[in-house]
C-alpha cells in the first residue's frame, strides 16, 4: 500500500467515524430524556444506556486510530481518559494513561493502534499501561492468559507479510503509524506479559 493508499484509507476512517458520532449522540440524547421522563429504573433502558455509551467510546477510539491525524493537531489527556474509562469496564481492562500531558494527535494515534493490540492479546482482560515521555513510549500488557499470536506481532518489525483479517487490520497499521512518525516497534512477549517499546 502506498502512501496516498495509506491517506486515502485513513481520511475514509475519519469520515465513517464522524458520520456515526452524530447519530450514536443523538441516540444517547433520546435515552437520557426517557430516563427523565421516569422510565430510567427499567433494566432495557439501562442495557440500551450502556451500549451507547460503549459504541461512542469505540467510535471516538477509532476516529483517533484509523483517523487521519494533521501533526499540529493534539488530543487532551482527559479526552483520552473519557474514552478508554467505558472501554475498560466493558473488556474487563484496567487501562492506566500515565503520560502528564496533551499529546501530539499522530503519536495518540500510534498509541490506540497498539492499545488495539494488546486488546486482541488480554481477550479476558488484563491490565495495560501506558507511559509516554517526551521520545519514549512504553506499553506494557499483563494477564494470567495471552492470546498467542506471534504471526500478527510480526507485522511489527516486518512490511512483506500477508495482510491479516479485518479484525486484526490494527497490527500492520501500527507499524505504518510508527513508520510515518519515524518510530520503530520493539515488542517483547512473553507468557503473561507483553512489552512495547516505540
Amino acid at each position: 500500500m502506498n502512501m496516498v493508499d495509506t491517506r486515502l484509507s485513513a481520511l475514509l476512517g475519519s469520515r465513517i467515524c464522524h458520520d456515526l458520532i452524530s447519530p450514536l449522540g443523538a441516540i444517547g440524547n433520546g435515552v437520557e430524556l426517557l430516563q427523565m421522563s421516569g422510565l430510567g429504573d427499567s433494566p432495557e433502558l439501562s442495557l440500551i444506556s450502556e451500549s451507547v455509551e460503549h459504541a461512542n467510546a469505540r467510535i471516538r477510539l477509532f476516529r483517533v486510530a484509523f483517523g487521519a491525524p494533521s501533526p499540529e493537531q493534539h488530543i487532551a489527556r482527559s479526552e483520552v481518559q473519557s474514552v478508554l474509562a467505558p472501554i475498560s469496564s466493558a473488556r474487563k481492562l484496567d487501562i492506566a494513561w500515565d503520560p502528564p500531558a496533551d499529546m501530539p494527535r499522530d503519536l495518540a494515534r500510534l498509541v490506540f493502534l497498539l492499545l488495539l493490540c494488546c486488546e486482541t492479546a488480554l481477550p479476558y482482560g488484563g491490565a495495560i499501561a501506558v507511559d509516554a515521555t517526551g521520545d519514549t513510549l512504553h506499553i506494557s500488557a499483563e494477564a494470567p492468559r495471552l492470546r498467542q499470536t506471534p504471526e500478527l506481532w510480526a507485522h511489527m518489525s516486518r512490511a512483506d507479510l500477508p495482510m491479516p483479517l479485518a479484525s486484526d487490520i490494527h497490527f500492520p497499521l501500527a507499524r505504518q503509524a510508527a513508520t510515518d512518525i519515524g518510530r520503530r516497534i520493539e515488542v517483547v512477549t512473553g507468557d503473561t506479559r507483553i512489552d512495547i517499546h516505540a
